[in-house]
């Protein structure tokens, strides 16, 4: 039994890294900053400056700003200082209006928006917003996590301080060393009456697959999993109705429905693949309350875990890790001991790991389909007893291993990937 003290460690963690937020966390990320710079300001800016990591600037190109119809930093920036709340976190634009919008595109087209990349620094999440009126300038900085404002004179990192490969700043207080069988140890046998609180994660992030049938958000991708034709090849499923719910909250979210989600490691959709494929699973396969609860609980701090030595953002697409959580949370609830469970990461971690982050957008629900789908097939291989040995490439005999391979290639081995991608990103004729 885990001694009360560290799971209340754990479930500080969990409840640090597990929060809502509406639209993608890194231009609200941008956005809360630039509340917080004009809250210190005490008027609306004249003029805002905006200097980002190239991790920030790459998974805010191309996502869409909840309940604007618009696509980038500039409307969130905008609107971050005409009616953003810092006291919101990362629910900082939920008081939009449509006034408040035309204002803000007024805002864009009096060019009163300046963004650079941020140079000199290795931090990977990196915001620092100045924002000037009459004469006077504020400056804000959020750095670590997306939520973590630096306090006077402190600053990012300089690359001489801090290599890419280092451990992120934020994750250096976390207070407990996870494992993955502490992890296992805590979600199934922690007392139910303290880690219900995840139960939450279903409410958000379920709900946000239903807004989805509403509108035509991104590519559609749930609501084409759901349609006559797709039903003709996939079958009407667990398999295809986990697919579906779990890219259909993506589509919304991605797409710029106004509608928050329960996060992850600050991602969204990250929260939303932690979830989805869990919830619709542990209802169709009939599984109790309880077990829900600690299939969750399972999914999330798995994602947790893992994003501890892979960083906040990185080169590697956050849908690894989260789908990673999701096949854990499958595997307990198909009746898996730790053994299965473990085969499903070293299952999974043979297969998913590469798959580039090429920025937050609508297509993102593509990777997070492919993601679930490798999670449920990894599931489904552990409880046959079938696990990709250590003679195979990545693997290790060792879970922990195995998990640190995969965030060591993420991490370090990537690095030139995530700088090709970035200046293809940004050199693109549209």
């Amino acid at each position: 039994m885990i001694d009360r003290e560290t799971r209340q460690q754990i479930i500080a963690l969990v409840k640090r890294e597990v929060v809502p937020a509406i639209g993608c966390t890194e231009p609200m990320c941008v956005a809360l900053c630039t509340a917080r710079a004009t809250e210190l300001l005490g008027c609306r800016p004249a003029h805002i400056t905006a200097l980002l990591s190239a991790n920030i600037l790459k998974n805010a190109m191309g996502v869409g700003i909840p309940g604007t119809g618009m696509v980038g930093l500039p409307i969130a920036i905008a609107l971050g200082a005409i009616i953003g709340k810092s006291e919101y976190q990362l629910e900082v634009l939920k008081d939009l209006t449509p006034e408040a919008l035309e204002q803000g595109k007024q805002f864009i087209n009096e060019q009163r928006i300046d963004i650079q990349l941020k140079q000199g620094i290795s931090e990977k999440l990196y915001v620092e917003v100045i924002a000037e009126a009459n004469g006077n300038r504020q400056t804000a900085i959020i750095a670590g996590s997306h939520t973590h404002f630096l306090s006077n004179g402190e600053r990012g990192r300089s690359s001489q301080q801090q290599s890419d490969g280092d451990a992120p700043s934020e994750r250096e207080e976390d207070g407990v060393n996870l494992s993955f069988r502490l992890v296992y140890d805590f979600a199934t046998t922690a007392p139910l009456d303290e880690i219900r609180f995840i139960e939450a994660t279903r409410t958000y992030n379920m709900n946000a697959a239903r807004e989805a049938l509403k509108g035509n958000y991104g590519h559609n991708l749930g609501k084409t999993i759901d349609r006559p034709l797709s039903k003709g090849i996939f079958g009407n499923s667990i398999f295809c109705h986990i697919i579906s719910r779990t890219a259909s909250a993506c589509d919304a979210r991605m797409g710029g429905a106004m509608i928050p989600v329960m996060s992850n490691s600050g991602s969204g959709n990250q929260g939303i693949c932690a979830t989805n494929p869990v919830c619709v699973y542990a209802k169709e396969n009939e599984n109790t309350e309880e077990e829900l609860i600690r299939a969750l609980m399972l999914s999330h701090l798995t994602a947790i875990y893992i994003k501890q030595s892979l960083g906040t953002l990185s080169a590697l697409c956050g849908c690894v890790v989260a789908s990673i959580g999701s096949s854990v949370g499958i595997t307990y609830l198909m009746g898996g001991d730790y053994g299965r469970v473990c085969a499903s990461v070293k299952n999974m971690v043979a297969n998913l790991t590469g798959m580039i982050c090429d920025g937050a957008k609508p297509s993102c629900s593509l990777k997070i389909t492919s993601g679930v789908s490798t999670a449920v097939l990894s599931a489904l291989l552990s409880m046959e007893g079938k696990c990709v040995s250590s003679q195979e490439g990545i693997v290790d005999d060792c879970v922990d291993k195995s998990i640190h391979n995969l965030t060591a290639i993420g991490a370090n081995g990537m690095g030139p990937t995530d700088e090709m991608v970035l200046r293809i990103m940004t050199s693109k004729g549209c």
